[in-house]
């Protein structure tokens, strides 16, 4: 409900932008971004073709501009940056959080790097190389630095008197972590016992050790699971040393979680989650050649067994009306195995420890389901043809590619997860190939065996 009111509004918005710029009205335009969010400024640039987004573009507030930058993908990112100078760049990201900052230096220009740089005083530039150091797509890369620390041996008073004279702290602040002498992580303090308990109770009495602590080296995919498993709203990260680095807080999980849903919907059409809406049509063509063609390959893999049983199909016409039933079918069943896989991989769900349950678990429904479904069909095919061994056949077909389906739809994200590729970009394309075969060649199969003996 939540995501269709969302969308909805993203929608109306986008509406009346396209409106008051094709009027040429541009002070609506200005008044309605600056009504907005980074976030939902971001959206309604992806949502705009390129000409209308480079007006909406100056209209934005340049104190959004920065976070209005991480919040858009890599392509507008791109167009974005290139309609700005070096000083506008320089201006936009300097106030960032340093791990918002550590997502854009790669999409920024050399010069503007060094700018920013020779800005930031020493503590802030090492903690940006810190964070840069890491690869991508880990809790080191998404970790900000700026976290609140205080001592076990200190009172609840002195903590309060420390935090007034900072005067302000990080967003999403709900703890405060307590560490050694050297630095090293002990636990957490929640902010309601602070302001809750007496000014004389000691720090060491209100640590909550129990919450673990995030390996700088931890993927963003068990991070996002850590995060859903835990409710956390923000979470410590450590090195191998359990040395306190940064933490990682629950805006930036909901980013890895959207990035994931997307990746999963993009990747099985063999497209980059990362892709303007409005690209280039050269670039766009380019992206998607690839894919395409490859499935045009395996399309004559298909193909090449159909023309094995020509001379069936030339003396019964019917299978040639028949034959996309099955094929089809099994695509669509297996596409619903294959994506409880990836979303189960992606999880942590699916393993070498239950992937033989789960494969025998798949087979049976898909037996059920061919069972089922093939009777019907058979019952529709004879009322047709009016040939009880053609419905046989195509009933029996049927629930051999199902199960050939299931199979597929679990082995093969195993296997490619297991051979270091993706699953979500890779998965249907081999299915599709294996549905098509199977398909074509138990229809064909059968009906050369039992109708032509």
């Amino acid at each position: 409900m939540a995501e269709t009111i969302r969308h909805d509004k993203t929608a109306r918005q986008l509406r009346l932008l396209s409106d008051a710029l094709d009027s040429g009205r541009l002070g609506p335009v200005r008044r309605l971004v600056n009504t907005l969010s980074p976030a939902e400024i971001g959206n309604l640039l992806e949502s705009l073709p390129p000409a209308k987004r480079s007006v909406v573009w100056g209209l934005v507030d340049p104190e959004d501009d920065g976070e209005v930058l991480v919040h858009v993908g890599e392509d507008v990112r791109e167009s974005l940056i290139a309609d700005m100078d070096q000083d506008e760049l320089v201006a936009a990201v300097e106030d960032l959080d340093i791990d918002d900052l550590a997502d854009l230096v790669e999409d920024l220009p050399d010069t503007v790097i060094d700018e920013i740089l020779k800005s930031m005083d020493r503590e802030n530039r090492e903690r940006l190389e810190q964070v840069l150091s890491y690869d991508e797509d880990t809790a080191g890369r998404l970790m900000n630095p700026d976290v609140v620390t205080v001592r076990a041996d200190t009172t609840v008073d002195v903590v309060l008197r420390y935090l007034r004279l900072r005067g302000e702290l990080p967003e999403h602040t709900d703890h405060l972590y307590v560490v050694s002498r050297r630095h090293q992580y002990l636990g957490r303090i929640a902010l309601q016992s602070l302001l809750t308990r007496d000014a004389s109770t000691p720090i060491n009495q209100l640590v909550d050790d129990e919450q673990p602590a995030i390996g700088v080296e931890e993927s963003a995919d068990e991070v996002a699971r850590m995060f859903s498993d835990h409710d956390w709203i923000s979470a410590p990260v450590v090195d191998d040393n359990n040395v306190l680095l940064g933490r990682i807080t629950i805006d930036d999980v909901v980013d890895i979680i959207r990035g994931q849903a997307e990746h999963q919907a993009l990747g099985a059409a063999g497209l980059d989650e990362e892709e303007d809406l409005f690209s280039p049509v050269p670039r766009a063509f380019r992206r998607r050649l690839l894919w395409l063609s490859i499935n045009l390959g395996t399309a004559f893999l298909a193909s090449s067994v159909v023309g094995r049983f020509e001379g069936t199909i030339e003396k019964i016409v019917a299978l040639a009306v028949l034959m996309p039933i099955v094929a089809g079918m099994g695509g669509n069943a297996g596409t619903q195995v294959l994506a409880l896989m990836i979303r189960g991989l992606a999880l942590g769900q699916v393993g070498a420890s239950n992937a033989r349950t789960l494969l025998w678990k798949e087979l049976r429904v898909a037996l059920l389901n061919g069972l089922s479904l093939g009777l019907l069909l058979a019952v529709v095919v004879f009322v047709w043809f009016r040939d009880p061994i053609l419905s046989l056949v195509i009933g029996s077909a049927l629930t051999i590619n199902l199960c050939f389906a299931a199979t597929a739809g679990v082995l093969v994200p195993l296997g490619l997860r297991r051979m270091g590729f993706d699953p979500a970009l890779a998965g249907g394309v081999i299915l599709t190939t294996v549905t098509d075969v199977m398909g074509f060649l138990a229809f064909l199969g059968l009906a050369t065996l039992i109708l032509l003996r």
